[in-house]
């Protein structure tokens, strides 16, 4: 049976870069150079509807040996965030850490600091995968991959094991948050399935933000500085205004846990007009509607005091808080606790301050928790796994599993 990381070594060589300035599915044709290779791994390892459709889903099946037994789906994405290069990746390997300072990039001075990430000195005498500090990693989310494709291997190399079907989907653009577009739920043909997308060990997550995007788009005048007394109207200092009226302790620097926040994520603009970007995230859907009512009425302000129609705002959800669609069938949670009590993980149930595809699939139908990758400081130089946590990733997922078959 193939390593795990392994696996993960040679996928995350593969540029799969998502870029939300793309109108194509996928965002990026190089998605498909890992989707096809996955596709002959799964067909090399017997599944034999293995296969990627045109917009770059990945799905097969490995048949069960029970009746009787849920379909469980395990879902990853192919994508890596374009936050950050992902081409040209060149992993490191750190065995035995030693519980200090990191030295990614001796050249370009790139360290990874315990002074800056605590929770390094906890992986002390494991291994971990880093980057040489000039790309992400990719971990996120083809760590996710590479376990339930050892997960794939494991069934089919222990027919005695008893489980039922397990349905796979490797999912394009999730980093842009066009992961689930063209997800078909009734094609996949699972009763409920799990992201393998998480972090750091034993967590598990079914709460996420309900998200929002904002465009405000400031509309100036712009007449000669030399005459502009009473006539100018400068978009730029309008749209500074206008962030000034949003709450700055609900600014993502200031918040955590379950806190909310209005993140001003773009501005370029000149005089005669100024857009603004924005990106609104909350847990509670009551306070989600709040912020997004304060931004419509900062922009009424701004209307009142400088005309109709000087700040106009285009206000889309993205997705919602998944928590709704799991607690009526909260067994898939309860399982996956049992099965990392099991195998001697502790469970960390927590909130997710981010989406996952298995936000989207559960409203549409599919009720989806994210597991944990052993994985952190994703979309960054920064960004790492701990392999030994790679490996109770795939022992949990075979737990629960193996656990639906009785």
């Amino acid at each position: 049976m193939e390593k795990v990381e392994q696996r993960l070594l040679r996928y995350v060589k593969i540029n799969t870069k998502s870029d939300d300035a793309s109108e194509s599915i996928p965002s990026t044709k190089i998605q498909f150079d890992l989707a096809n290779l996955l596709v002959d791994e799964l067909k090399s390892l017997g599944i034999t509807d293995a296969h990627v459709d045109e917009n770059c889903y990945v799905m097969g099946t490995l048949k069960g040996n029970v009746d009787n037994a849920p379909k469980i789906g395990l879902i990853a994405h192919l994508d890596t965030s374009p936050d950050m290069p992902g081409e040209n990746v060149k992993p490191q390997i750190v065995e035995n850490y030693d519980g200090e300072d990191i030295v990614l990039n001796k050249d370009k001075n790139i360290v990874m600091k315990v002074s800056d990430f605590s929770y390094l000195k906890d992986f002390k005498g494991k291994t971990l995968i880093t980057t040489d500090g000039t790309t992400l990693l990719g971990a996120d989310d083809k760590a996710g991959i590479a376990e339930i494709m050892s997960v794939i291997e494991y069934f089919i190399n222990h027919p005695e094991e008893k489980h039922g079907d397990i349905k796979i989907a490797f999912t394009p653009d999730e980093e842009i948050g066009r992961g689930a577009d063209k997800f078909d739920v009734e094609k996949f043909g699972a009763d409920f399935a799990y992201t393998l997308d998480g972090s750091f060990l034993g967590e598990i997550e079914y709460e996420n933000f309900n998200a929002a995007s904002a465009t405000v788009v400031v509309k100036g005048v712009n007449i000669h500085p030399g005459s502009a007394k009473h006539k100018m109207k400068n978009s730029v200092l309008i749209a500074m205004e206008l962030q000034s009226l949003l709450p700055t302790f609900e600014r993502p620097e200031f918040t955590e846990g379950y806190e909310g926040f209005t993140m001003l994520d773009e501005i370029h603009g000149d005089i005669e007009k100024t857009t603004l970007g924005y990106i609104i995230r909350d847990h509670d859907m009551a306070k989600f509607t709040q912020k997004k009512e304060f931004l419509q009425t900062a922009c009424e302000f701004i209307n009142k005091k400088y005309g109709e129609d000087t700040a106009v705002v285009e206000i889309k959800d993205s997705y919602y808080n998944m928590k709704e669609k799991i607690l009526p069938v909260m067994h898939v949670v309860d399982s996956v606790v049992a099965a990392m009590e099991k195998i001697g993980v502790k469970p960390n149930i927590k909130a997710i301050r981010g989406g996952t595809d298995g936000a989207r699939l559960s409203f549409m139908g599919l009720p989806t928790p994210n597991i944990f990758t052993g994985g952190f400081n994703y979309h960054g130089r920064y960004e790492a796994i701990v392999v030994e946590d790679m490996y109770k990733a795939v022992e949990t997922v075979i737990e629960v599993i193996k656990s639906y078959a009785k």
